[in-house]
């Protein structure tokens, strides 16, 4: 696998805040017992926005941000479960409203809360053969669409929101990346409309077990191809699922604390967007320093999950 540089981020978050005392006005439940349950206090739901325009928001901050021309962008890759539209795809979209090159790459996946990390990988896969030297990854998601606000096991963990990333190859950073699946249809999915259960719906139990155990597997495959141990990552970033999950992931995995970003406490669960939103916030703040290596794990509705090491 080549090397990659993670040249820049962005993120958008609708304005439309939900606490958990707006939620307990519409279904049984509580401040306490969702923040004693998940860590989440808060959570952002659009009102005028659709998938596109997050990601839109996210991909034109990273593109500033990275000070790039858009005829240097050759791949662009929408991680969602979302979409606006059965098709056109949500990339397809994009390259057209941020007035990326005409003929250039741009694809959907759907990996669901893995997806981010999944089109990392396949962006680092395919940037080789690109005449052109960037690649734009983005992780969209707009959930409030597909919820269930009668479901207190489900509607108070997620949120809507979008990360983005700009990628270019480099030999000389360490990347690895590795992916995984195994199909279970019962216990985490989303029909959409017009089925049976056009919500997301969720075995807690059998979704907690399987995180914890994938999520620690995975960490330490990249680790071990990486030929890396957590003291030598600057920080692991996990997805932003439920705060319990992420606990337990850093006691098995023995993570330090100040080397764990967690910031599911504003978010909730934003799935393929709530990595890159990390990174951006990460960004932000100075923390992803020069020759930083940080440590991304993951798992989604599939069951899909994947681990990514990336040198800044």
């Amino acid at each position: 696998m080549i090397g990659i540089d993670l040249v820049s981020t962005g993120r958008a978050i609708p304005g439309n805040i939900i606490t958990n005392d707006d939620l307990s006005k519409i279904v049984d439940t509580n401040d306490e017992w969702i923040t004693s349950r998940t860590g989440i206090r808060q959570r952002n739901f659009c009102k005028e926005e659709k998938n596109w325009n997050l990601a839109y928001e996210a991909a034109s901050k990273a593109i500033e941000k990275a000070g790039i021309a858009k005829e240097e962008i050759g791949l662009l890759i929408v991680a969602t479960f979302t979409p606006d539209y059965q098709t056109p795809s949500v990339s397809c979209v994009l390259q057209e409203k941020l007035g990326l090159p005409s003929g250039i790459v741009a694809f959907d996946i759907n990996a669901a809360c893995s997806g981010f990390l999944y089109g990392l990988k396949v962006a680092a896969s395919l940037i080789e053969g690109q005449d052109k030297p960037y690649a734009l990854v983005i992780g969209s998601e707009q959930i409030s669409t597909r919820l269930d606000m009668t479901d207190r096991n489900t509607c108070v963990l997620f949120g809507d929101g979008a990360g983005a990333a700009i990628i270019k190859k480099n030999d000389n950073k360490k990347f690895v990346g590795i992916l995984g699946s195994e199909g279970n249809v019962e216990a985490l999915g989303c029909e959409g409309h017009g089925s049976d259960k056009p919500y997301v719906y969720m075995d807690g139990k059998k979704v907690f077990k399987f995180a914890v155990q994938n999520i620690t597997k995975v960490a330490k495959q990249v680790l071990e191809e990486a030929d890396l141990t957590v003291n030598d990552i600057d920080y692991v970033v996990c997805h932003q699922a439920n705060e319990r999950i992420i606990r337990s992931v850093q006691k098995f995995l023995d993570i330090p604390e100040e080397k764990l970003y967690i910031n599911i406490y504003n978010y909730g669960n934003t799935s393929a967007a709530s990595i890159p939103i990390v990174l951006d916030e990460m960004n932000e703040k100075g923390l992803l320093k020069a020759r930083a290596k940080v440590l991304c794990v993951g798992f989604g509705a599939g069951f899909t999950w994947g681990g990514v090491l990336l040198e800044v």
